[in-house]
């Protein structure tokens, strides 16, 4: 490089001291929740820039403690859809456009009423004392999903919604020809769910390259207080928070293989979600989110969960965010099979 630009690099020493500061790498689940540490300017006793007061993320942190974690994150399929019962819409329809059937909006309606239960009877400080923020894929059919649950809460419960394209559907091209993707989905079948890529479409690991991308916005907006502000000290605590991802079968699937950094052997054993049904991430003892914070092992195994990941679920229970759980596949020597 220094003969082609004509500049050799200078010395590490002769660097300005900011180009000097060490490098700090941060593991994004492993560090969710984890205070991130910023030196207020000029000792903290300058105003707030014009960049602090729009982005909280720039501000230094108002108090010693990290904002408090979401009690629960929910991931919802969307209820049933005129694509699940006649395959044939989806070549006159344009997917984004498929709505849910009379059933389908039940099914929403149904979630709705489940999960008002679960939040209002596991809230930690009374039964109104919680809020529930929504994500939802910007396809109809999610759409319609989520005005089916919300029927079930009232104004003051609903912390927020935000439409999240990085939690829409499985690409599987434009208009589609109904023979033609049978023959297709025969080819992925023997190819591989996660990496066989329809034509004009996505591939499962396309999906999660975009997911991973949604987990660090999701991340950075817990880690900076945007749902739970820290409370002042001697404050009252803030409602306890629930988030609700609206979604798709695939797409859920593969939200919970990048959180838990399931492999894709792991993946492909994954039962569908029921429309309309939910799978519940809780906070465990240490801060974590587990499985088994709201569902059997039993439960679990029926989704395809294997033994070693409900172990993992286990660990997830009472581990503190910054911990590894080394004897899980993904992290520890488990991958070389010459330990055995």
């Amino acid at each position: 490089m220094a003969a082609a630009t004509g500049f050799a690099p200078a010395p590490a020493s002769a660097w300005p001291r900011s180009r000097r500061r060490r490098l700090r790498c941060r593991c994004c689940e492993d560090t969710l929740g984890v205070p991130r540490r910023r030196a207020p300017a000029n000792g903290g006793n300058a105003p707030a820039s014009r960049d602090q007061l729009h982005f909280p993320e720039l501000r230094p942190l108002p108090y010693p403690a990290p904002p408090p974690r979401p009690r629960r994150i929910v991931l919802v399929r969307h209820g049933q859809s005129e694509g699940n019962v006649d395959e044939s819409a989806y070549t006159r329809v344009p997917d984004p456009l498929i709505g849910l059937t009379p059933k389908g909006r039940r099914d929403a309606e149904d979630c709705g009423r489940r999960l008002h239960r679960l939040f209002s009877d596991g809230s930690r400080g009374g039964d109104d004392d919680w809020k529930v923020y929504f994500y939802v894929s910007p396809y109809r059919r999610t759409l319609e999903t989520l005005r089916g649950i919300g029927l079930a809460f009232d104004a003051g419960h609903i912390a927020g919604v935000r439409e999240e394209p990085r939690l829409r559907e499985q690409d599987f091209g434009n208009f589609q020809d109904r023979e033609k993707m049978r023959a297709e989905k025969e080819v992925r079948r023997r190819y591989g769910r996660f990496f066989y890529r329809f034509p004009d479409g996505e591939s499962a690991a396309d999906v999660y390259d975009r997911i991973t991308g949604f987990r660090e916005t999701l991340r950075a907006d817990i880690d900076i207080g945007r749902f739970q502000p820290p409370s002042p000290p001697g404050s009252p605590a803030a409602p306890e928070m629930n988030l609700v991802l609206v979604s798709h079968g695939l797409t859920l699937r593969v939200f919970l293989m990048r959180w838990y950094k399931w492999t894709v052997r792991q993946f492909e054993g994954l039962a569908n979600f029921d429309n309309g049904g939910a799978l519940v991430m809780q906070t465990g003892e240490g801060g974590r989110y587990s499985l088994l914070g709201h569902h059997s092992a039993d439960e679990l195994r029926e989704f395809g969960l294997t033994d070693e990941m409900i172990d993992d679920q286990m660990w997830q229970s009472t581990a503190r965010p910054g911990e590894l759980n080394y004897n899980f596949i993904t992290n520890g020597p488990s991958f070389f099979t010459h330990f055995n």
